[in-house]
């Protein structure tokens, strides 16, 4: 049996029997994958660069002139598709009480007991942890790197500054490397989730379990009627 709901998201329950859940449209997805695709392309080309045994891996990209050349490109495209997620996301992931009191009991989240907590919106308080360390680090690394882009910012800056710059550029580029990892393990560990990138929806089981005041939100707005 079909049945759409809208939400001014996207959002909506595509089907009762069984209830599956849009959570991602297209444009959303794709938006998330080429993220995802720029971080991992200047995670190889800068890791080429931050010690000599990991040169070789700038051959990926053609040798170290190459890479070098690639890889602010990369970072601005990378700077840019996030802006385009952090203002479609930054109103889903602000933070409220209910994430405080969920984040305070991980045992219960590892332990797959989320219905003794809060329910979570569409995301919980530990994927809005990652979108904040995200966007705060991708700010850091394109305020350092553009310092450090002397082809085009030469004299932007005193060398001193491009010193510090560099650092602070390599101190966030492996925090950031962190956060991704966390990211996709906990996507990985917890089942279903990668579906949503991939496919776009979620099995209702799947949104009961994980984020059900979101789902109670769709459930509202089908009583309500489609949004007009």
């Amino acid at each position: 049996m079909k049945k759409r709901v809208y939400s001014q998201s996207g959002d909506r329950i595509e089907t009762v029997d069984p209830v599956s859940v849009r959570r991602y449209g297209p444009w959303t997805r794709g938006n998330h994958w080429l993220t995802a695709g720029c971080l991992v392309l200047l995670l190889v080309s800068g890791l080429s660069f931050f010690h000599p045994s990991l040169y070789f891996l700038s051959g990926l990209f053609g040798g170290g002139q190459t890479a070098r050349m690639l890889h602010p490109w990369i970072g601005v495209v990378l700077f840019l598709s996030f802006l385009v997620l952090f203002l479609r996301m930054v109103r889903l992931n602000l933070p409220t009480r209910e994430d405080g009191v969920w984040l305070s009991q991980p045992g219960k989240v590892l332990a797959a007991k989320e219905e003794e907590l809060p329910e979570m919106g569409k995301y919980n308080g530990a994927q809005k942890i990652v979108f904040w360390a995200m966007t705060g680090l991708i700010i850091v690394l394109i305020i350092s790197g553009i310092m450090m882009w002397e082809q085009y910012f030469d004299g932007l800056v005193t060398i001193p500054t491009r010193r510090i710059a560099t650092i602070t550029h390599s101190i966030a580029a492996v925090l950031i490397i962190c956060v991704f990892i966390v990211h996709v393990y906990a996507a990985i560990w917890t089942r279903g989730t990668i579906r949503a990138m991939t496919r776009g929806t979620v099995t209702g089981g799947w949104a009961f379990k994980h984020h059900r005041k979101w789902l109670r939100e769709l459930a509202r707005l089908d009583r309500a009627g489609p949004a007009k």
